[in-house]
């Protein structure tokens, strides 16, 4: 079975708006309701599970029958910390859905993360059932450099070697909850991805690429990019 959790627990201090980005609406919708619908639509995936802050969890459910999305298993309360909140997510798989935790997918993604495809979803999936777990990435387009405490430039790096973690990040949901409950024990809990808490403790991971318009909506020109883009796609335009 393949799950995704979707984590939605922002209150939009960058973007400047009393409303929540995972709320905002495009064309007559909220962002993270376009970002869901990829998943329930998407015919490998068995559930989804979103963690939201616990103030618009009702919100969430009205949202959820306003656009009759289907395949939502629950919306939970999230954490203090983006790692607090997927581990509610992957611990409720963990303890109240999978029947085979050691086989079964979960697939980590943003809320405000609306831009991916069914391709990248199938890609993400295959990718863990042949390597153990998949990272989306983006290549890097421009040219990246280290700095050093002074800001002077310390080094150039071949960009050809260099992409951009994104979502959705996927991994075999046992795997996931241990490397959650190791992080516990050891009173870490605000490691900034699922990538980087897997690596942490010592897997090797593996990417699949997607497109650079893979964005995650935090700003208003985030916002007005994915917009624009909506809009592109609803005409058909190519991007």
């Amino acid at each position: 079975m393949n799950y995704a959790v979707i984590f939605a627990g922002g209150v939009g201090a960058r973007m400047g708006s009393q409303t929540p980005k995972q709320f905002l609406e495009v064309d007559e919708k909220p962002i993270l309701i376009h970002t869901v619908e990829h998943f329930s639509k998407h015919p490998m995936i068995d559930g989804v599970v979103i963690v939201s802050k616990e103030d618009y969890i009702e919100y969430c459910y009205e949202l959820i029958e306003k656009f009759c999305v289907s395949g939502v298993l629950k919306v939970l309360p999230g954490g203090e910390t983006g790692q607090q909140s997927i581990y509610n997510g992957v611990n409720y798989l963990y303890q109240n859905v999978s029947q085979e935790p050691e086989r079964d997918i979960v697939l980590i993604h943003d809320g405000v993360r609306p831009l991916i495809d069914e391709k990248l979803i199938t890609d993400s999936i295959t990718c863990t059932m042949k390597n153990g777990n998949s990272i989306a990435v983006a290549r890097a387009i421009e040219t990246i450099i280290r700095v050093d405490a002074d800001g002077m430039v310390a080094d150039t790096v071949d960009r050809s070697e260099c992409r951009y973690a994104k979502a959705p990040q996927c991994f075999y949901l046992c795997d996931i909850w241990e490397a959650h409950q190791r992080a516990i024990q050891e009173g870490k809990n605000n490691i900034i991805d699922s990538a980087t808490l897997m690596s942490m403790y010592g897997h090797e991971l593996f990417t699949v690429e997607c497109r650079e318009e893979n964005i995650k909506v935090t700003t208003p020109n985030d916002y007005y990019m994915f917009k624009a883009m909506f809009e592109a796609r609803k005409k058909g335009e190519a991007l």
